[in-house]
C-alpha cells in the first residue's frame, strides 16, 4: 500500500480557501461515560467551526452511559451537536459504523471524546482528502508527532506490538489510531464490515481496500477526565479482530495455516493414542487405525470450531459424515504410506512405527485439506 505524510503547517494558518473545505463535515464521537469531557470537546470544535466557518454536525454515539451525557449535549446549546443513545450491538467500532451510517455530510471524521485527539488537525486531514488520499489518519508515529511524556514502557510496547501485528494488512504507521477522516461515499461502498473491539480504522482500511492512506502528525494527549476503556478484554478482542481481517485479506493462506495447526494437534493426539495402544500390545495395524480414528474426530471438532467457523450453523452429524467422506482419501493415503514405510524404510528402527505414522500423516494432509476446504466447508453452502 502507498502511504503519504501530509505536511501543511499549523492548522490555524491555513485559510479556508486553501484547504478547499467546501463541503460539510460529520464528526462521529463514540462515548461511554464521558460526561466530563463532552463540554470541553464541544468548545474546541466550536472554536474550529467559527475559525473556518465550517458546516458540520457532531454525533455523539453513546452506549447508554446514563451518566448525564445526554443532558450535557443538550445543555451546550449547539444545534449542530446531538446525542444518539445506543442500547443494542454496543461497542466502540459498531458505534462508529452506526454514526457513519447516520451522518448527513460527505466528509466523515472519527475521534475520541477524551481530548487525546486534537480537533485543530481536522482541516489538515480534510486537505489530504481533497487530493488523492482515501483516508487521512491522525498519527502518533510519523515525523512531527508526539505523545505525552508519561506513556510508560508497557503502554508503548503494547502499541508497537499491536502495530506490528497489523503490518501485513497495511503499511500505515499508526493503523491503531482512532482519529481519522474519509469520504462517506467510500464508506457507503464498504462490504462485509464485521469489526470486534476498538480498531475501526484498520477494519475500514482493509474492507474498503484503501491503497492511499495519508498520515497527519498529531500530539497524542493522555485523558484528563474519566477512565480509559483499554482493558485486557479489549486487547484480546483486537487479536480476534486481526484473525478476521487476515481471513478476509488472505483467505486461502489463512485457512490452510489454521488447518495445519489443527492438523498438528491431530498429530499429537494420533501419536499418543497409537503409543498407548502399542503399550497394551495390540498389533501395529490396529495401533495405526486407532490413532488415525481418534485424531479424525478431534480434527473435525477443531476445524469446525476454528478453521471453518463460518460453517458452524450446519447440522453437525451430516457435517461429520461429509468430513469423514472427504477425508477418506487422505486417511487411506496416510494409512497406506505408514504401513509401507514401517515395513521398509523404518523396519527394525526404534520408534519406527511413529516415524512411519508421521510420514503418512504428511502425505495425507493435502488430500484432507482440499476435500474439506472445497467440499465439506464450501462457503457456497453457507447462506450469508
Amino acid at each position: 500500500m502507498q502511504d503519504s505524510l501530509i505536511e501543511t503547517g499549523p492548522a490555524d494558518a491555513q485559510p479556508l480557501a486553501e484547504i478547499r473545505l467546501n463541503t460539510g463535515l460529520s464528526i462521529i464521537i463514540p462515548t461511554y461515560k464521558e460526561v466530563e469531557n463532552i463540554p470541553h470537546i464541544l468548545n474546541r470544535l466550536d472554536a474550529l467551526r467559527q475559525n473556518y466557518n465550517l458546516t458540520l454536525e457532531v454525533l455523539f454515539m453513546d452506549d447508554d452511559s446514563q451518566d448525564g451525557s445526554v443532558e450535557a449535549v443538550a445543555a451546550s446549546g449547539f444545534d449542530w451537536a446531538r446525542m444518539i443513545v445506543r442500547t443494542k450491538n454496543r461497542g466502540l467500532s459498531w458505534a462508529v459504523i452506526d454514526g457513519f451510517s447516520a451522518a448527513q455530510y460527505p466528509i466523515l471524521v472519527c475521534m475520541d471524546c477524551d481530548l487525546s485527539h486534537p480537533p485543530e488537525k481536522i482541516p489538515q486531514m480534510v486537505l489530504g482528502l481533497a487530493t488523492d488520499q482515501q483516508m487521512m489518519v491522525g498519527s502518533r508515529y510519523v515525523p512531527g508527532a508526539s505523545t505525552d511524556d508519561d506513556w510508560g514502557f508497557m503502554r508503548w510496547l503494547n502499541s508497537v506490538v499491536a502495530t506490528m501485528l497489523a503490518r501485513p494488512l497495511t503499511s500505515v504507521r499508526d493503523p491503531m489510531s482512532g482519529f481519522f477522516a474519509m469520504r462517506k461515499a467510500d464508506f457507503d461502498r464498504a462490504q462485509d464490515l464485521n469489526p470486534v473491539g476498538y480498531k475501526i480504522a484498520l477494519e475500514l482500511i482493509v474492507k474498503c481496500a484503501f491503497g492511499n492512506v495519508g498520515e497527519v502528525p498529531i500530539h497524542f494527549t493522555d485523558r484528563v477526565h474519566g477512565e480509559s476503556k483499554l482493558t485486557l478484554k479489549e486487547q484480546l478482542k483486537y487479536i480476534q479482530h486481526l484473525r478476521r481481517l487476515y481471513l478476509y485479506r488472505f483467505a486461502n493462506a489463512m485457512y490452510l495455516a489454521q488447518f495445519l495447526v489443527v492438523g498438528a494437534s491431530g498429530v499429537v493426539v494420533n501419536l499418543l493414542v497409537l503409543s498407548l495402544l502399542q503399550l497394551i500390545g495390540l498389533p501395529d495395524a490396529l495401533c495405526l487405525a486407532g490413532g488415525i480414528g481418534v485424531s479424525v474426530v478431534t480434527n473435525f471438532m477443531l476445524n469446525r470450531r476454528f478453521t471453518f467457523s463460518y460453517a458452524r450453523d450446519r447440522n453437525i452429524a451430516a457435517q461429520f459424515a461429509g468430513f469423514v467422506g472427504a477425508s477418506a482419501i487422505g486417511v487411506a493415503v496416510s494409512f497406506g504410506v505408514s504401513l509401507i514405510l514401517r515395513e521398509s524404510a523404518f523396519e527394525g528402527m526404534s520408534y519406527g512405527l511413529q516415524l512411519a505414522a508421521l510420514c503418512g500423516i504428511a502425505a495425507g494432509m493435502i488430500f484432507n485439506y482440499l476435500g474439506n476446504r472445497y467440499f465439506v466447508f464450501r462457503k457456497t453452502h453457507i447462506r450469508k
